[in-house]
């Protein structure tokens, strides 16, 4: 499957297990596999293309002859027919036996239109199921992306907080020898319980956006469920930003949900055939074979052994069944069946306008979010140095604690907006190339 191929290229990375909270830690194309594994529509599906191949494998042996034996016993009270073929009032007991065998010579190729028709629906079926199995691979990749970029903002908390912690630490020490007011400590000790907040909603985002991911899923249990991956860089440098054009052309000739619909068109086509070939005569061939035994009662009769060997016969025929005036029946199944074509192509060309305008969509989103994501870096690089500077303003005395703490927190912000810029590119990059194949 060439989604989940690309998907494999993008996201490698080896699975490990961190022995300090014995944390199973899966990378996105485990993560696909536990999904498509588990997704009971694909299993339905799959069900459903198995009837499907059941179907065209039917269609298929319709063109063999069948053979049935046959056999019965009949008691007779009264009047009733001899051997003879007289009837006389006369309990007796009849046995007979059989085997016989038709087989359609002739029927307007029908049934070898059926057999095309059912192969169409067959290969559409797989088609849908590989459609499915894309829209999985795309759930579990956003929900992946979106736990990832969970982690990213977790740690820059715990950066910020860090840092803080730090000053706190340093002002703690000032404070005890002297060198600093003790109100300094206030304000840090403030700012540590808003970055403590900050950090502890960041952890509450990340269990959720893995609970997500593990539901997607469908795990029984998800305790220690955590994942790991490359950085979002290396998912950007690993990926071109390509036309839209040259997306909507590789589409049109690989995604299942076009070659669906023109399986279902060529089905659609094949069903007219069938229709059409109603008007053509039917030739069939049959073959009996057949034996009795009579017990009349009150009369001699012969033995079993001999009746059977005695009463044997045999028969060959053609049948020929020619169509004249069926209610305008098949005139009407012709016309439905033509409606459906219409309808079928309709849906093959509204199918192609959505693909076109998801991948105009995702190509638009895509520049722009590579715009926001040059925007956030410049605004992380100025809040960065903003940062710097009011510090060093700081330790100087040229500022208070409340320019220094509204510089960090405009910078936690700044590198909080670039790593969702910057993994929301990395998405929009993805889905470009997904869609291609």
């Amino acid at each position: 499957m060439k989604f989940k191929n690309i998907i494999i290229f993008l996201f490698f990375a080896g699975t490990t297990i961190s022995s300090a909270t014995a944390q199973k830690q899966y990378t996105l194309l485990e993560c696909i596999d536990i999904a498509l594994e588990n997704n009971r529509n694909i299993k339905q599906q799959e069900v459903n293309r198995q009837q499907r191949e059941l179907a065209y494998s039917q269609a298929r042996a319709d063109l063999l002859p069948n053979l049935n034996a046959n056999a019965g016993q009949n008691f007779v009270f009264g009047r009733s027919i001899g051997i003879d073929n007289v009837y006389d009032n006369i309990n007796s007991k009849q046995t007979n036996f059989g085997i016989s065998t038709d087989v359609t010579i002739f029927d307007g190729l029908r049934m070898k239109y059926n057999i095309d028709a059912r192969k169409a629906d067959m290969y559409a079926s797989e088609a849908d199921l590989e459609k499915m199995q894309d829209d999985i691979i795309m759930s579990v990749s956003t929900a992946f992306l979106q736990a990832l970029l969970n982690k990213e903002l977790l740690r820059i908390s715990e950066n910020q907080l860090e840092s803080t912690d730090a000053d706190h630490q340093r002002r703690l020490s000032l404070v005890e020898s002297g060198r600093l007011a003790e109100g300094e400590l206030f304000e840090v000790e403030a700012q540590l319980a808003r970055e403590e907040l900050n950090r502890v909603q960041a952890e509450n985002n990340l269990k959720l956006a893995l609970l997500d991911l593990a539901q997607i899923m469908e795990l029984e249990t998800f305790y220690n469920f955590d994942i790991v991956a490359p950085s979002a860089e290396t998912l950007i440098n690993e990926t071109a930003l390509l036309p839209s054009e040259v997306v909507y052309e590789s589409a049109l000739a690989n995604r299942p949900q076009i070659r669906s619909m023109q399986y279902r068109l060529e089905s659609s086509e094949y069903e007219v055939l069938m229709a059409r070939a109603q008007y053509f005569p039917t030739l069939s061939f049959g073959a009996n074979m057949g034996t009795n035994y009579y017990n009349m009662s009150g009369r001699p009769n012969d033995s079993f052994s001999t009746q059977i060997k005695n009463n044997m016969s045999n028969s060959l025929g053609f049948n020929l069944r020619i169509p004249i005036f069926n209610r305008f029946q098949i005139r009407n199944n012709v016309s439905s069946a033509r409606l459906a074509i219409i309808n079928t192509q309709l849906e093959l060309d509204k199918t192609k306008l959505e693909l076109r305008k998801q991948i105009e969509q995702a190509y638009y989103n895509a520049i722009a979010s590579e715009s926001r994501w040059k925007a956030a870096q410049k605004s992380v690089e100025a809040s960065n140095e903003a940062y710097r500077f009011t510090e060093a303003k700081h330790e100087s005395g040229r500022s208070n604690s409340y320019e220094l703490f509204l510089a960090k927190n405009n910078q936690t912000q700044a590198l909080g907006e670039e790593a969702q810029a910057k993994y929301e590119y990395a998405f929009r990059l993805k889905i470009l190339e997904l869609l291609k194949d």
